[in-house]
This record gives C-alpha cells, sequence and structure tokens, in this order.
C-alpha cells in the first residue's frame, strides 16, 4: 500500500471527501460508506477518508484514489487512532495514510507520538496523518516524524476557540512557517467558499466530510435556516 512521492503530490490543492457516519445511523455500515465514497471520487474527489477497519477495507475495493484510514475509539481525548495497535490495523487493512491523533497528550497505550509514528513507519508502508489542534502540535508533529499534517482538532482540545467555519488563522500561522510536510485543511469546512478560503490560506489539500456526506446535517442546515 505504499503511497509514491508522485502520487502525494497529485493531492495539492485537491479536494478529500471525509465519508463517515455514526454509530446507530442508517448509514453506518461499511459498504455504504464505500458507495458514498466512489459517489464522491465521481465527483473528483482526489482522496477519500474512511473510519473503520471494514470502511478502509470496503472502500479500497470501491476506488482507486488513496485511502485515509481512522479508527475511532472512545468519543472523548485521544480516540483517533489512539494506539500503535489500531494504526497498524488500519494499515494493514489497506489505508495508503493513517489518520492518528497528533496532539501532544498522552496516548492510552503510553507510547510517545514518536514511537507511534515509528512504529507504523517500520511496520507498514503506510505514511502518518497528524491530526493536530494547534500550531505547536503541528511543529512537535513533525519532529516526530509524520509524513502529513491535518488540522482537524483544531476547536477540540482546549487549545483554541472552535470557529464557525474553518482555522484559518491555525492554518496560515503553520503554512508560514513552513514545517516541510503537506497541510491538511480539515474541520468545519461547511460550503466551496470555505474550501477555496482554506487552500488561499496555506493548505495543500482539503478535507470535507460532512458537507458532503452527512446527510441528517445536511437537511439540519436547511431546515434551520428554513425556520430562523
Amino acid at each position: 500500500m505504499l503511497l509514491t512521492s508522485d502520487a502525494l503530490e497529485a493531492l495539492r490543492h485537491q479536494l478529500i471527501v471525509s465519508a463517515q457516519a455514526y454509530p446507530g445511523e442508517p448509514m453506518r455500515d461499511p459498504r455504504t460508506m464505500a458507495q458514498v465514497a466512489a459517489s464522491a471520487v465521481i465527483g473528483g474527489a482526489a482522496a477519500i477518508r474512511v473510519q473503520g477497519i471494514a470502511d478502509v477495507q470496503f472502500t479500497r475495493t470501491a476506488v482507486e484514489v488513496p485511502v485515509i484510514g481512522l479508527w475511532k475509539d472512545g468519543h472523548s481525548g485521544v480516540f483517533i487512532t489512539p494506539t500503535l495497535r489500531h494504526a497498524l490495523a488500519v494499515a494493514n487493512a489497506g489505508a495508503h495514510i493513517v489518520a492518528i491523533d497528533g496532539t501532544r497528550r498522552e496516548r492510552p497505550d503510553g507510547l510517545s507520538f514518536a514511537q507511534t509514528v515509528a512504529g507504523i513507519h517500520s511496520d507498514s508502508h503506510a505514511l502518518v496523518m497528524a491530526d493536530c489542534g494547534s500550531f505547536d502540535d503541528a511543529v512537535a508533529a513533525v519532529e516526530a516524524g509524520a509524513d502529513l499534517i491535518g488540522t482537524t482538532l483544531s476547536g477540540y482540545t482546549g487549545e483554541r476557540p472552535k470557529t464557525d467555519g474553518p482555522d484559518l488563522e491555525l492554518l496560515n500561522q503553520i503554512a508560514q512557517a513552513n514545517l516541510g510536510k503537506p497541510l491538511i485543511a480539515e474541520g468545519r469546512i461547511h460550503t466551496p467558499a470555505h474550501a477555496r478560503q482554506a487552500l488561499d490560506a496555506g493548505a495543500f489539500a482539503v478535507v470535507v466530510g460532512t458537507a458532503i456526506t452527512h446527510p441528517a446535517s445536511i437537511t439540519g442546515w436547511f431546515k434551520g435556516a428554513m425556520h430562523a
């Protein structure tokens, strides 16, 4: 599942679609998520991000673009691919890139972030995307060997306020620091204008999830606007 440097470079200024459904929802089925992913690729998605081992496996068979995989375990603290065991399972399921919590918080298995990244690199061909919540997270993640940096957790770790849209200030700060790794904008990108703003702020690529793949949220936005 080695993602070549050329394939990674091909994601520059492209759209990555996150296809995820929450437990208990009608669409919470790996086959459904793979179908959603394939539909997103038809629309122009250059890569797909999915959650769960089965979702990674089904999506790998459904699309021919890079797959970013993760495993959410829990609902608070470090729960995005929280341990090396989770990360290697995601890589072995076929993910080209494994997304893991990239914050400086203590990890459940006691390993440091650097040890986790090293373990992924030594035991798989997958690249590592660090889901960060702040500038300091991003710097530390790059120093620890992460291959890509995401703003996924901005507004969720207590270090930065939760913005209404993407955290453009954080994106710009990381981009200006020129850390030498692809910067992926993710989090609260709800409109095409948001995606454009993220690129203008310095993002290498943009991840959009809820606004494309979560019908319940999208429906709620429309209903809310109609009855405001």
